[in-house]
């Protein structure tokens, strides 16, 4: 794991975390949500020593896409995002690029995958790449994503925490948003400490969702 670039940038007016992810050896990366500020993160890329080599989505909403015009303005890379949320990042273009659960990408030598899930958005996915797992706004650190906007589904919400669950307690999770005083949280304490994919795991879905007032 030592060539893996994880660069936490904290951007915008709504605490998002925006992430650079990639190679040192290869001196590339990748961005994830660049909701705000493209000339900051430019920036870091250009103080990294990387060349931005794509863009990767976790879900479609504005404070984690506003960005792309400008740095495809720089660098002409191309954009993922899961099929169900790409037809809302039209602004992409020609270098829009759908993925499915599962898929994995490589930037430089390191591979990540993309794992969908569904609740925030229909489309909305975490990425997992060596160990690290950005969720999003799906899980938080000590609570979970919006369920009541328009594309929200508190019930997908719910099997999708399960699947993060299922996941090792060893990860590291790094969120979408800075909601806690802590930037990433090890994905067994939050199982333990975080009450919704702790109910999410032991509760069947009826209960669950009563119990946080979902349904």
């Amino acid at each position: 794991m030592g060539n893996l670039v994880l660069k936490q940038l904290l951007l915008g007016p709504m605490d998002n975390y925006v992430y650079l992810v990639g190679d040192a050896a290869a001196k590339e990366c990748a961005v994830v949500d660049p909701g705000w500020d493209a000339p900051a993160i430019l920036k870091a890329i250009e103080a990294e020593g990387l060349l931005l080599r794509a863009v990767l989505l976790t879900h479609h909403h504005f404070d984690h896409a506003n960005g792309i015009p400008d740095l495809l303005a720089k660098a002409e890379v191309p954009v993922y995002v899961h099929k169900d949320d790409a037809p809302f990042i039209k602004r992409a273009g020609s270098m829009l690029r759908a993925v499915e659960d599962g898929q994995t990408l490589k930037v430089g030598g390191r591979e990540l995958t993309f794992l969908h899930t569904p609740g925030h958005t229909r489309g909305s996915q975490c990425l997992l790449i060596e160990g690290r797992l950005l969720t999003g706004d799906t899980l938080f650190i000590g609570c979970c994503g919006r369920v009541d906007l328009p594309d929200s589904d508190p019930r997908k919400l719910y099997g999708s925490l399960r699947k993060l669950g299922a996941l090792p307690d060893d990860l590291l999770i790094y969120p979408g948003h800075n909601y806690s005083p802590e930037t990433s949280a090890r994905l067994g304490d939050e199982k333990l400490s975080n009450p919704y994919i702790a109910a999410a795991m032991r509760a069947p879905v009826e209960r669950f969702l009563s119990g946080f007032g979902f349904s």
